[in-house]
């Protein structure tokens, strides 16, 4: 399905048939699961309102009972059961953080670019913890939220974050015993390799980098990285040492890329069994608007079957 980047802006569009509010995915959705789209259009709901419209039947996707984590693709139909009390919760998209996933230990955000995950003095007071504890204070809780893993500030995507100090030290363990599979997708410059493997230590450390090529065009290449172990711009460094930097990451060579603010970089994927209920989590996070434009240019707007390629693994 080919997407004009024209389009990457539009909003999920808004019908009523039937007793139901209808909403058309974006590409913004694309990966999404379905209880994170409820809670984009429905901000303030507790967590437990939003499982009752899931296990009650009052959610449906394109025409069928959706499961929380049902995943939505573009232009799939969203079908939410109109109600006083719905109405009263639903507004618009809002431009609040992106939770993609939730329950009563972890919430796991969609980090933009450009904006840290701690408050620091080079990048002023606006942070993604802040607008999380401030995202919940809305819905009428009180919480503090310790941030489990990290991003640089110009890369985009998953960050987990427990709501206590006990969760965190939870999650953290999985993070630091290697059980958290992590993926990352990249464009950088040059033909890379089908696939590659990068064991060169870093900071007097053992670092590896797996990478597969999805597509190489137009002097770039799209790659999916795992990062096995967790060292500082790990992926960042060792791509530039391969001799294809990140776009857009100017410190290690990458070239500047029109209308991307941060680096051509995004955790698109996190799996982790976990600590408390025993359930195997796998967290897709659709990619930002901005780097969709930047992959549709490649693509010559055919990114959704790179997008599903992502999905499947």
């Amino acid at each position: 399905m080919a997407v004009s980047t024209k389009n990457l802006r539009q909003e999920c569009g808004t019908g009523y048939t039937d007793g139901m509010i209808n909403y058309s995915a974006s590409i913004a959705d694309h990966g999404r699961r379905m209880d994170s789209f409820l809670r984009a259009i429905l901000p303030t709901a507790s967590l437990s309102y939003i499982r009752q419209l899931l296990k009650g039947g009052s959610v449906t996707l394109n025409g069928a009972a959706a499961a929380p984590d049902a995943l939505l693709k573009l232009a799939d139909t969203v079908g939410l059961k109109e109600s006083s009390r719905i109405k009263a919760l639903l507004v618009p998209r809002t431009n609040g953080p992106d939770i993609l996933y939730e329950d009563d230990e972890v919430a796991v955000f969609n980090k933009p670019a450009g904006l840290s995950v701690h408050r620091s003095a080079e990048h002023g007071s606006h942070n993604l913890v802040d607008a999380g504890i401030a995202y919940f204070a809305r819905r009428g809780i009180q919480i503090k939220l310790y941030p489990v893993n990290r991003l640089d500030r110009e890369t985009s995507g998953l960050v987990v974050m427990a709501k206590s100090s006990t969760n965190a030290g939870a999650f953290g363990k999985l993070f630091q015993e290697g059980q958290v599979a992590k993926r990352y997708l990249t464009v950088v410059t040059g033909r890379t390799a089908d696939s590659g493997v990068i064991d060169l230590p870093l900071d007097d450390k053992e670092s590896r980098s797996e990478y597969r090529t999805l597509c190489s065009r137009k002097g770039v290449s799209i790659l999916s990285v795992t990062p096995v172990t967790g060292r500082s711009h790990q992926i960042r460094r060792h791509l530039a040492a391969l001799g294809h930097p990140v776009m857009g990451d100017r410190r290690y060579g990458g070239k500047k890329i029109r209308d991307l603010a941060g680096h051509a970089l995004h955790s698109y994927r996190l799996v982790f069994p976990h600590p408390v209920s025993g359930t195997v989590v796998s967290i897709f996070a659709p990619l930002p608007e901005e780097f969709a434009g930047y992959l549709s240019r490649i693509l010559d707007a055919e990114i959704v079957p790179l997008l599903d390629s992502l999905l499947a693994g």
